[in-house]
């Protein structure tokens, strides 16, 4: 499958989602004002019903719609006549219950004399609860004389109770819609990974495939009668047989270090070490394009110096690969307040700052389009941040497409300890 395919598979499947999670949520506001509203007439008719008792018993008329709704939860009803609290409280009870109007609500009652509304209390058709509240801070009206006002403090829980069938099917959708995304990401994962795996197959066979081409050519040649004839000839294809061991021993045992290193296994042998010692024991064989600058006046600390060595090696031979037919790589070491920063400085192609968080992933390799004409596992920078997380020491890239690189290696010198890897 192309990669356009999938990105439009992908895309295609991320508007579903959108469509169906925005669908979801206009149903279920559609659904909540539709029992906003029906909760409200039921309260209206409710409280109408309520206002015609309390005028049977006081013997008065009242007008057509004594009930008037102030806000959300909120509601006035005129009764033309004195209130009896006990009376109001049993009928409001036995008629939301008529009604079935399950939930909380608070009532107070409107003193024409005092002009404030007296008697509040909270009430409940779920039990047979009562308990006074404070009514001091309630709207009021100068349309009646006599009325009383009733909140319902728990409006919107009444509403969502009654849309719990929605609620739970809207985030059944939504686990299902959360699953598919999750499934799509591991699938997305694991093809990625797959073709990060081959090629790194690819990489490590061409890689490996030059050092055993050479020694199995100087082999031939080792194996005639007339070698033993040339002792100058025999001392190089001897030589060459050496190097080429030594070079696939090398990349061997880069790739089993980074596996012990991704276990937390790999293995430090710890010691004092000079530093400059190390990188000028490295920089015999890269010659006059690499420039040192060796300025820490102590350049000791607690190391590997093994995986020193490599380290080091990684960043210079990543350097020269990526630089031009003329590279200009330099190595400074400085120190300052107890803190060795060790930096490999090129004038290559650079790196793109939307690759510079990946460069030091497993396999990783910045996109140079259908080129591949720099070889190599794409574990070198990963293995360099393995080292440097080992023991402890901090690693950046400094790096401008064009201008060439920096990777820096700070170490605090005061705490040579390095963190412990099994």
């Amino acid at each position: 499958m192309s990669r356009t395919t999938i990105r439009l598979l992908v895309l295609l499947s991320a508007l579903s989602i959108i469509g169906v999670v925005i669908t979801q949520m206009y149903w279920v506001r559609r659904a909540f004002d539709l029992r906003e509203r029906q909760f409200n007439q039921r309260i209206n008719v409710a409280l109408q019903d309520v206002a015609e008792q309390l005028a049977q018993v006081n013997k008065v008329m009242l007008q057509n719609n004594p009930v008037e709704q102030l806000a959300t939860d909120y509601f006035l009803v005129n009764t033309n006549s004195t209130i009896d609290p006990v009376l109001l409280e049993h009928y409001l009870k036995t008629t939301f219950q008529k009604y079935e109007i399950v939930t909380d609500f608070e009532v107070g009652v409107y003193d024409c004399a005092t002009d404030r509304m007296f008697y509040g209390v909270s009430l409940s058709t779920r039990n047979d609860q009562k308990k006074p509240t404070q009514t001091a801070n309630w709207l009021k009206t100068s349309k009646y004389p006599y009325y009383f006002g009733i909140r319902f403090p728990n409006h919107g829980m009444a509403i969502v109770n009654d849309l719990r069938g929605w609620i739970g099917s809207s985030l059944l959708v939504l686990v299902a819609i959360g699953f598919f995304a999750y499934a799509l990401f591991v699938i997305l994962r694991q093809k990625q990974l797959t073709e990060i795996q081959r090629d790194f197959i690819n990489n490590m066979t061409h890689e490996l495939q030059t050092p055993i081409s050479t020694i199995r050519i100087a082999a031939d040649v080792l194996s005639t009668n007339a070698i033993t004839t040339q002792p100058e000839r025999l001392k190089k294809y001897v030589k060459i047989v050496q190097e080429e061991t030594t070079r696939l021993q090398n990349q061997v045992e880069t790739v089993l270090n980074m596996a012990k290193a991704e276990k937390n296994k790999l293995e430090l042998n710890i010691e004092w070490l000079d530093v400059h010692q190390v990188v000028d024991s490295i920089a015999e064989r890269y010659g006059s394009n690499l420039t040192l600058h060796l300025n820490a006046p102590e350049p000791y600390l607690h190391a590997d110096r093994a995986h020193l060595t490599n380290a080091i090696t990684n960043l210079l031979d990543n350097a020269f690969k990526y630089s031009p037919q003329s590279p200009a790589v330099h190595l400074t070491t400085v120190a300052q307040a107890q803190k060795l920063t060790l930096t490999v400085r090129d004038n290559g192609i650079g790196i793109a700052p939307e690759h510079q968080q990946n460069v030091f992933k497993n396999f990783y390799r910045v996109p140079t389009g259908n080129l591949h004409n720099v070889k190599g596992f794409g574990i070198g920078l990963s293995y360099v941040r393995q080292i440097a997380k080992a023991h402890g020491w901090k690693l950046e890239l400094e790096s401008e497409v064009g201008k060439g690189s920096a990777f820096k290696i700070t170490i605090n010198q005061a705490h040579a300890t390095p963190h412990s890897v099994r």
